[in-house]
């Protein structure tokens, strides 16, 4: 399970969805990626996270390219599967498919479509996904209002983690509120992720488990090095990779987390496939591709 007394502190990578031409999803891509974000060091995957464009997924995609990954080497017990749909039946069944493919667990959004849903409404809608999946449900659940329009309160997270402590292991939280990830931490047992790298080293020290951060699909390494510049002691590497990586991230902050990198890894592959997206998000532009790479060049 990809939680800190398992599987380790440290990065998380929210994998971006590579598309054929046809806009069907290019499953050797996005193998082939999985495995460079392991190899350069990240020590899970999020599959289907906002990054990977989740909203324009579908079900079945999910579940065959989950099992594409498996068949080409992947261990899946390293892969967080986003499952989170606004039916419980759907999110029931997504969540049992991934788990039965092997999945180290599931990133859960909540119900994105009711903004404004009582606490207790929520709370509902979780405690029937765990009753429809199983106990060997292994939930990591996802807190990105801006996004889904819909929070998780800090209340709520431990109400649910004290009635299903086997079930609700974690949580993604994109709010980059320092207080309340504080206030996160301090729930016993429950595995923290924030969303930049830019504060994992805090977080971390403060007891979460890591990090989940966009810009680990084309920064792994240095993120991974300033991680491990800390664990030995060196302070002027863990400065220096510091700067660099809040200059990557501050320019994909500016142009986008799923359009700018999939362009730039495009550059860098050759392969043009990189940048597609699936409507409505529009490709980015050759030249914004370049930007990225001479801020990533610069900051090396």
């Amino acid at each position: 399970m990809l939680n800190s007394t398992e599987q380790g502190r440290g990065i998380i990578a929210p994998i971006l969805t590579p598309f054929n031409d046809d806009l069907s999803i290019a499953t050797d891509l996005y193998a082939a990626h999985a495995q460079r974000m392991l190899d350069e060091g990240c020590v899970g995957l999020t599959a289907f996270d906002i990054t990977g464009e989740a909203a324009s997924v579908g079900k079945d995609e999910r579940i065959n390219t989950l099992w594409s990954v498996t068949q080409a080497g992947i261990d899946p017990s390293k892969i967080l599967a986003g499952t989170g749909l606004c039916t419980i039946s759907e999110t029931a069944d997504l969540t049992r498919a991934c788990l039965d493919l092997g999945c180290g667990g599931t990133l859960i959004m909540p119900p994105f479509f009711f903004k404004n849903a009582p606490e207790d409404g929520l709370y509902a809608y979780f405690e029937q996904i765990i009753a429809r999946v199983g106990d060997d449900l292994r939930a990591y659940l996802h807190h990105a209002p801006e996004f889904t329009g819909v929070g998780l309160s800090v209340p709520l997270m431990r109400r649910l983690r004290a009635d299903f402590p086997d079930q609700i292991i974690g949580i993604k939280d994109c709010s980059g509120d320092w207080t309340r990830l504080q206030a996160l931490i301090a729930i016993e047992g429950l595995a923290v992720y924030s969303s930049s790298e830019a504060t994992a080293l805090q977080a971390i020290e403060a007891g979460a488990a890591g990090c989940i951060s966009a810009t680990a699909n084309v920064n792994a390494p240095a993120i991974c090095a300033m991680l491990s510049a800390r664990e030995a002691g060196n302070s002027m590497d863990e400065a220096y990779l510091l700067g660099s990586i809040e200059v990557v991230r501050e320019a994909m902050e500016q142009r986008g987390f799923i359009e700018i990198p999939k362009r730039y890894l495009a550059l860098k592959s050759g392969d043009s496939r990189w940048a597609n997206v699936r409507p409505p998000l529009l490709q980015a532009t050759a030249e914004a591709g370049k930007n990225l790479a001479e801020k990533i060049d610069m900051a090396i």
